[in-house]
């Protein structure tokens, strides 16, 4: 579905990212993890399409994502990004209803679009403040609202930067208990994330980077190893095993 190909970043003589080759499965989650600074906001920025490859390319579907046409882009990828401040007082609802910009063709929204709308806040518990102007909300509740907008856009591909943020256990589990499911209905998630336990527990595969670099690649149990840990974050770890099955990791209070 998505392949990368020696994929950089430079501004100036800094690279951001470097050298990322990748191919990504159409049905799967993904979890970007690394340090501060690492790459992974840049990496979703460069699939997003955001942002230009200074080196290399990336494909979507077997097409270079730069000759896409905006709105056809736009329904085929949702791209959540991590600063999301909207300071205008539209509605929770009015929000959402950008998400489905891509299929309006300057048209006004249809009731099909009003109702996915209202069930993409209603997935995220969100719809009990579909009137409520968003900047009234908390970070929290915004951040509900804003992974109920891409919902709305209906896309093959989401790619979301730090989605917890703001959010409690409860809501962490929510949430990424959907991007599960999305995956099911052979959707592709790729995340940006901090928190290795729950990347541990939900990733199909997880990228490691530091310092725009790929550490390693695989699934959890691969990549959450002590070596590669205390490499990437300069600190010691303690992994154990889960009853779930997968790796647990913690920093080391003997550090």
């Amino acid at each position: 579905m998505i392949e990368l190909n020696q994929v950089g970043y430079r501004i100036g003589e800094n690279w951001l990212v470097r050298d990322i080759t990748l191919t990504i499965e159409a049905g799967t989650l993904w979890c970007f993890v690394g340090p501060n600074g690492a790459g992974k906001s840049t990496l979703l920025r460069l699939i997003s399409g955001e942002l230009t490859p200074t080196t290399g390319n990336i494909r979507l579907f077997g097409k270079p994502i730069h000759t896409y046409e905006p709105r056809d882009f736009a329904r085929l990828r949702a791209y959540l990004q991590q600063k999301r401040d909207v300071n205008f007082p539209f509605t929770s609802m009015e929000i959402v209803l950008f998400g489905r910009y891509p299929y309006l063709n300057g048209a006004k929204e249809t009731t099909r679009d009003l109702h996915i709308a209202q069930e993409a806040l209603r997935k995220v518990e969100a719809d009990i403040f579909a009137e409520r102007l968003y900047p009234t909300l908390s970070g929290g509740e915004a951040s509900r609202v804003d992974i109920a907008r891409i919902l709305a856009q209906a896309p093959e591909l989401f790619l979301l930067d730090e989605p917890t943020n703001h959010l409690d256990p409860r809501h962490h589990v929510q949430i990424l208990n959907l991007c599960k499911t999305l995956c099911r209905q052979r959707k592709t998630v790729i995340t940006a994330i901090h928190d290795l336990n729950l990347a541990s527990m939900y990733a199909d595969r997880l990228l490691m980077l530091k310092d725009g670099v790929s550490v390693a690649c695989g699934s959890p149990r691969d990549v959450l190893t002590l070596e590669q840990l205390s490499e990437v974050y300069g600190i010691r770890f303690e992994v154990l095993s889960h009853p779930g099955g997968y790796p647990w990791v913690m920093p080391s209070l003997a550090h």
